[in-house]
């Protein structure tokens, strides 16, 4: 890490750049970030704002159950528990006459109750409540790694997906058609999603996660003209909101999760305010 912290103070000499902490939440944004765009662009291709919101509630109750159990990693209990939410959700809205938003809604309300209901057991809930809004600036260098690690695995799957992804997200019946296997798709993406979640909630917050893949891809669809440039802009969209938020919150101390999220709702209505002009 000393040399990348070397590299780090050669090529950005800021007065902040002196600071580890701010170096570790530096890396993570750019870590991060282009994860949260890449994803968003399915998640609102696909009409799945309210599934991902789901996740951060069954991370809740991962959190929960981890601390119960008496896991010695908090990750451990979140990545598991996060993984078996999303696939349950898949599952059983592929074998339910009940629209897909209700069967999320019975979910994510549950989780979010079993949550709260073990966190606040004998008024231990106070150790938790960081969670609900995140800290970006306590990342360590093992997180670091870690996000590496999540970054690789997530880009391999998406490779692996993206083409029958995108079938789906335009059209169910024409993509069955061509032998894509729905429920097996959407149940990788599910878990590509909570994987994300898992690991980034305790850094951005579980009540703005959600924010983070929702904006980034809503933002490009405004602007994009093509596949290529959605995927492009979203990236992108989420990267500036990164940084954007992350020195927000440095030189105005506040909470950098919430920062990065208002930067991204900003160019989302930016976006907005053009379209007119790439539509054209």
């Amino acid at each position: 890490m000393e040399l990348i912290y070397d590299a780090m103070d050669t090529l950005l000499p800021f007065a902040w750049m002196e600071y580890t902490f701010m170096k570790n939440a530096l890396l993570a944004t750019l870590l991060m970030t282009p994860l949260f765009g890449l994803l968003s662009t399915m998640v609102v291709s696909s009409r799945m704002a309210f599934f991902s919101d789901s996740l951060g509630h069954g991370a809740f109750t991962g959190i929960a159950i981890g601390a119960l159990v008496g896991m010695l990693s908090p990750l451990t209990s979140l990545l598991i528990f996060s993984v078996a939410f999303a696939l349950l959700i898949t599952w059983i809205k592929h074998r339910t006459a009940a629209s897909a938003d209700t069967v999320i809604g019975v979910f994510s309300s549950t989780a979010i109750a079993v949550g709260l209901m073990i966190m606040s057991h004998g008024g231990g809930f106070s150790k938790f409540s960081p969670l609900l809004i995140g800290d970006i600036l306590s990342i360590t260098p093992a997180d670091l790694a870690g996000l590496v690690v999540v970054d690789a695995l997530v880009l391999i799957g998406w490779i692996l997906i993206f083409n029958r992804l995108l079938l789906l997200s335009v059209n169910f019946s024409f993509a069955r058609s061509r032998g894509v296997s729905v429920f097996a798709v959407e149940s990788a993406f599910a878990a590509l999603l909570a994987v994300v979640v898992a690991v980034s909630i305790q850094w951005v917050g579980i009540l703005i996660i959600n924010a983070l893949l929702v904006l980034p891809g809503a933002a490009a669809r405004n602007v994009a003209r093509s596949v290529k440039e959605y995927h492009v802009a979203a990236v992108a969209a989420a990267f500036c909101s990164g940084l954007v938020g992350l020195f927000s919150a440095y030189y105005l101390g506040i909470a950098a999760g919430a920062a990065i999220v208002a930067a991204a709702a900003v160019l989302f209505f930016v976006s907005l305010a053009v379209r007119p002009y790439f539509q054209r």
